[in-house]
C-alpha cells in the first residue's frame, strides 16, 4: 500500500499497522558464509545470533586477537569451522571456509581487514563510520573497488525509519524545512574503562561522541530526506577526566542540507540515554522517539493540526542489516548504504570537529 500525499490519516495507520519494511530483493536460494572480524560484544550478542537463526546467512569464521578466544568462540557455535587471529586472517587462512566478512573492530582498525577481504575476493559489511578519519575511509573504499561493500547503517532497515523516508518522499509535511536530531548515552555506565577504545582518538578518531554518536542524526537525516550535507558549524566541550584525550564529552553541531534545510544537533557520552529525530516541514512533521536507541520506536505523525501516534515493536537491526546485506549479495542488487554513502558520513563528522576548533563554518 503506497503512501500518498493526499491519504488520510486512518490509511497512514492502517498502512503503518501493516509495514515491514523488507521492500529490497530477498533471495530465493543460496547461503552466504560470514568470517567474523573483532568479537566484541556486539559481534557475540547480535551478529553470529543473526546468522543463527537467518536461512541464508551463517557464520563459518571466526577472527580474534588470540587464538585461545577465536577458537573458544569456534567451540560455542556449531556451524563456525575455524578460529583465526587478525594475521592469520590478513594473511588468507581458511579463505574457501568464507564468502562475506563482517568488521566490528575499532574505527581505527577497519581499513587493514577491509584491504585484507579485497585482496581475497571477499565481500565486506564494516561497521560505522567507516574509519578514523576520512583520508582513511577514502583508502578503505579504494581498496574495496573490486568487492561489495556495505555499512552498517542500522537505521536504514528499522521499519519507523524507513516510514519516515517514504512519508517525506511522498511531500505528507510539504517541503523539509528543519531537522532536531540527538543521541546521548552515560558511556561510563556502559564501560568504566577510562582506557577504552572509545576515549582513544588514535583508535576511535577525532573525538568520542559525534564519532559515535552524532553519526547517526547525519546518516538518518540524509536516508531521510535523501540529501547529503553541504556544510556544518559545531561546537563542543569536556570536563570529565574521562574525556580528557576527546574534545567532545558533549557537542552540538548544525549541518545544512540543499535548499535551506537545516539540522540541528546534539551528541553526548556523558548524559542520560536519550535519542529522537525530528523532521520538520512547511505542512507537517515526523517526531521518531526513542530514534537510534534500542527498544520500541513511537513515531508521531502531524499535519496541520492532526496527530496520530503509532508504536513499532523493537526489532533486532543487526540482524535486519545483516539479512539485507545477504540479500542484496545473493540477488545482485545494490545496497543504499555502500561505500561512497559512507565517506560522505566521514566528511562531514571530520568537518564538525575542524568547525568546533575553529569556531568557523566549514563547507563540505
Amino acid at each position: 500500500m503506497p503512501v500518498a500525499c493526499g491519504q488520510s490519516f486512518m490509511d497512514i495507520q492502517e498502512y503503518m499497522d501493516d509495514f515491514t519494511a523488507r521492500d529490497w530483493p530477498q533471495a530465493d536460494e543460496g547461503t552466504v558464509r560470514f568470517a567474523m572480524v573483532g568479537l566484541g560484544w556486539w559481534t557475540m550478542e547480535f551478529a553470529i545470533p543473526a546468522t543463527e537463526v537467518l536461512d541464508h546467512l551463517e557464520t563459518t569464521v571466526v577472527v580474534s586477537s588470540t587464538t585461545e578466544k577465536a577458537e573458544g568462540v569456534a567451540d560455542e557455535h556449531e556451524s563456525i569451522e575455524h578460529g583465526l587471529t587478525y594475521d592469520e586472517f590478513q594473511n588468507g587462512e581458511a579463505t574457501d571456509a568464507y564468502d562475506a566478512v563482517y568488521i566490528a573492530t575499532p574505527n581505527a582498525l577497519h581499513l587493514p581487514y577491509v584491504e585484507a577481504a579485497a585482496e581475497f575476493d571477499k565481500d565486506v559489511l564494516c561497521e560505522k563510520p567507516l574509519e578514523a578519519s576520512t583520508e582513511r575511509a577514502e583508502k578503505l573504499v579504494e581498496a574495496a573497488e573490486g568487492v561489495t561493500l556495505g555499512v552498517e547503517y542500522r537505521m536504514h532497515v528499522q521499519p519507523a525509519v524507513r516510514t519516515m523516508r517514504e512519508l517525506v518522499d511522498a511531500g505528507f509535511i510539504g517541503d523539509v524545512a528543519m531537522v532536531h536530531g540527538n543521541m546521548s548515552q552515560p558511556l561510563l555506565d556502559i564501560n568504566d574503562n577510562y582506557d577504552q577504545w572509545r576515549l582513544d582518538p588514535d583508535m576511535a578518531g577525532p573525538g568520542a561522541s559525534v564519532t559515535d554518536l552524532g553519526v547517526y542524526s547525519i546518516n538518518t537525516t540524509r536516508f531521510v530526506i535523501d540529501e547529503d550535507p553541504v556544510a556544518v558549524t559545531a561546537t563542543d566541550w569536556s570536563g570529565h577526566e574521562a574525556f580528557d584525550d576527546v574534545p567532545d564529552e558533549r557537542a552540538a553541531f548544525t549541518v545544512e542540507f540543499p535548499d535551506g534545510v537545516v539540522a540541528a544537533c546534539t551528541a553526548s557520552q556523558n548524559t542520560q540515554e536519550t535519542s529522537n529525530l525530528r523532521i520538520i516541514g512547511t505542512e507537517g512533521e515526523l517526531l521518531l522517539e526513542d530514534a537510534f536507541l534500542s527498544g520500541d520506536r513511537e513515531l508521531t505523525i502531524t499535519r496541520g493540526e492532526t496527530t496520530i501516534t503509532t508504536e513499532f515493536d523493537g526489532i533486532e537491526e543487526t540482524r535486519r542489516s545483516l539479512e539485507y546485506f545477504g540479500d542484496h549479495l545473493l540477488t545482485g542488487t545494490d545496497i543504499h548504504g555502500d561505500g561512497e554513502h559512507g565517506i560522505v558520513d566521514q566528511r562531514a563528522i571530520d568537518a564538525v570537529y575542524e568547525a568546533a576548533e575553529s569556531g568557523e563554518r566549514v563547507e563540505l
